[in-house]
């Protein structure tokens, strides 16, 4: 039970980066990304070529960074002649052309069989100990990237993002750059979506592409809408209780004596109904955003 509630909690961590990173996007910079996973992939992907290359883990993050800032920048590329509805539809369809070659590309990500054996990252003196050295890393890593979000968006550029947001023309009537704000928040919130991906494969030591199909960026999304649009800590809230709420779902289709195969309509069902639930109940999510406390 312990090594279950270890492995629940790390995917939670891993997941709340992944929160944190859509939410600078979305909930403060007004950026509808639907291609979230795609910045995941690149970490994972990353962490995997550079194994199946027998270069180090080092290589491996430093590749995943690379490619994550070739994509966020292409991302914020594609903001300067689409609005913000069909901007969003342009990540998913990047997002699933990615997909498609991760899937097709044999000679280069394994195809549909993926990469496998990739070391864990940390190798203690058992496969346990190995894991609780990654959660350690993980979670600290959450805590500083939550620090630095919240520093980010208490400051000028935050109240920047939160302008564009809410007025990207009165922003560029200011004289503010919107391309160079997509740039520098799509840069920003890639980061940790990559390390989140980089940790991620090590830890799972697989890498294929069911980890990129569309459905879990909605995954993502509804941790967002949970915790609240604009607030770090309703995000990461929301991606412990998305993840709680996944785990029971095994021991529900136990107690109430269910087919296997349900377990997946569950969590689908899961996604749907908290994404839905939320937006119509209550919007603001369970930790509302807080107005009016930027620095000058």
């Amino acid at each position: 039970m312990f090594e279950f509630s270890l492995h629940v909690a790390t995917i939670a961590a891993l997941y709340g980066l992944l929160a944190l990173s859509l939410n600078l996007q979305a909930g403060f910079a007004g950026l509808i990304n639907f291609g979230q996973i795609a910045l995941f992939g690149c970490g994972t992907y990353g962490a995997a070529l550079a194994f199946d290359n027998r270069l180090g883990p080092v290589a491996g993050l430093l590749l995943g960074l690379a490619l994550v800032g070739l994509l966020a920048l292409f991302f914020a590329r594609l903001g300067r002649s689409l609005g913000s509805d069909y901007w969003g539809i342009a990540t998913l369809a990047i997002g699933q052309i990615l997909l498609t070659i991760a899937t097709n590309e044999t000679w280069l990500t394994g195809g549909a069989q993926g990469i496998s054996g990739i070391p864990q990252l940390f190798a203690g003196s058992s496969r346990l100990q190995g894991h609780l050295i990654l959660f350690g890393v993980t979670v600290a890593l959450l805590l500083a990237t939550w620090w630095l979000f919240h520093r980010l968006t208490q400051s000028k550029f935050g109240l920047s993002l939160r302008l564009m947001r809410e007025e990207p023309q009165f922003t560029a009537s200011l004289g503010y750059d919107l391309d160079g704000l997509r740039r520098r928040a799509m840069l920003v919130a890639a980061v940790p979506a990559a390390l989140s991906g980089f940790l991620f494969a090590h830890y799972m030591t697989f890498v294929g592409p069911d980890q990129l199909f569309s459905t879990e960026t909605f995954v993502i999304w509804t941790m967002v809408v949970i915790g609240g649009f604009g607030s770090h800590a309703g995000v990461v809230v929301g991606a412990i209780l998305t993840q709680v709420l996944f785990a029971a779902v095994p021991f529900a289709k136990d107690v109430f004596g269910l087919p296997s195969e349900y377990v997946a309509a569950m969590r689908l069902t899961l996604i749907g109904g908290g994404l839905l639930g939320f937006l119509l109940l209550r919007p603001q999510g369970l930790v509302p955003e807080k107005v009016g406390s930027v620095r000058g």
